[in-house]
């Protein structure tokens, strides 16, 4: 399974915005520190407003901020939010012809148990566990955000 570059931005949106929880971030921001394309942050940061994850700020002196407390957002419910399909495999997908073999196959019971273990994994996890401790709490960032030398723009934690 590989999660979308949608997700992958969500969550990035996510992440800066709860590290600088004391003020609001602008698209701008996020597009240039990431190098990612500010009309596709556009949609990435409407569709986040428009569910209930980031609070949109109009105006001259406008931005995003989180809704919820770090603590309070589900990763696994984020990526619900942000992925379309997760159909490991065909016979997944129930608007499909059912595969002959759907009734006994230990394939597809395995696939889910996986695909169930994966969300309760993410189920558990809080934006705050993928920020520092400080920022989550909207203290001071104690995480770094750092632009790696090159094309690809990543974020990396120091310790």
């Amino acid at each position: 399974m590989r999660l979308t570059q949608f997700s992958d931005y969500a969550l990035r949106v996510l992440m800066y915005a709860a590290e600088h929880a004391d003020r609001l971030v602008t698209i701008t921001e996020l597009a240039t520190f990431h190098g990612i394309s500010r009309s596709h942050l556009t949609k990435v940061v409407f569709h986040l407003a428009s569910v209930g994850f980031l609070q949109s700020v109009r105006g001259r002196a406008g931005g995003i901020r989180l809704a919820s407390p770090p603590r309070q957002i589900s990763i696994g419910a984020v990526l619900r939010s942000t992925e379309e399909d997760f159909s490991l495999v065909e016979c997944f997908d129930r608007s499909r012809d059912a595969c002959v073999l759907t009734p006994n196959c230990r394939l597809a019971r395995g696939l889910h148990a996986a695909l169930d273990a994966f969300f309760q994994t993410l189920d558990g996890m809080t934006l705050a566990d993928l920020v520092s401790d400080r920022s989550a709490a909207g203290g001071m960032q104690t995480i770094a955000f750092v632009k790696p030398k090159g094309k690809t723009n990543r974020m990396a934690g120091t310790p």
